[in-house]
């Protein structure tokens, strides 16, 4: 046995070992399900939605441009009586923090509190925030968008449909 071959091996043998060590993230169902409890302790469950655009919004008290894109998100679910929103405080403090944060801006939309060890089943880790589930009537993902969202950017997504 060469010292190359030998190291293939090793190599290989590593590499299989990694591919397990790595827990592989399951694909996301193209109709998600969402059943959480929101901070004013009612239930948001996103199949009682159907029919509606719903807008599904991952977002940190600490986050600049998740702050600056609520107003938006608030805004265009009023306009729209076909659209509700539920924002989810991810990875975030205690919800009396979150209330307190919420008092200083505040949205029409439910919020709820997930966590990295209490993650939505169906939906992805966010890998940024914000991050944003645009769920169709249908309740498919329409879009999923990584960054700040604006009013126009959901019209463009939602407006002619």
């Amino acid at each position: 046995m060469t010292l190359f071959s030998s190291l293939s091996r090793s190599a290989a043998a590593l590499a299989m070992a990694l591919a397990f060590a790595v827990p592989a993230q399951a694909a996301m169902p193209a109709q998600p399900t969402l059943h959480v409890t929101t901070l004013d302790g009612k239930t948001f469950d996103l199949a009682a939605q159907r029919g509606k655009w719903v807008i599904v919004n991952y977002w940190a008290t600490w986050c600049v441009p998740c702050i600056k894109e609520m107003p938006d998100i608030s805004r265009f679910v009023a306009a729209h009586q076909n659209v509700t929103a539920i924002g989810l405080a991810y990875e975030d403090s205690e919800p009396a923090d979150i209330k307190a944060f919420l008092v200083k801006h505040p949205v029409v939309y439910p919020i709820a509190q997930v966590s990295l060890d209490q993650p939505p089943k169906d939906f992805d880790e966010p890998r940024g925030l914000p991050t944003t589930y645009v769920i169709g009537p249908n309740g498919k993902v329409a879009k999923h968008i990584v960054g700040p969202v604006t009013e126009a950017s959901l019209e463009a997504i939602i407006g002619g449909h």
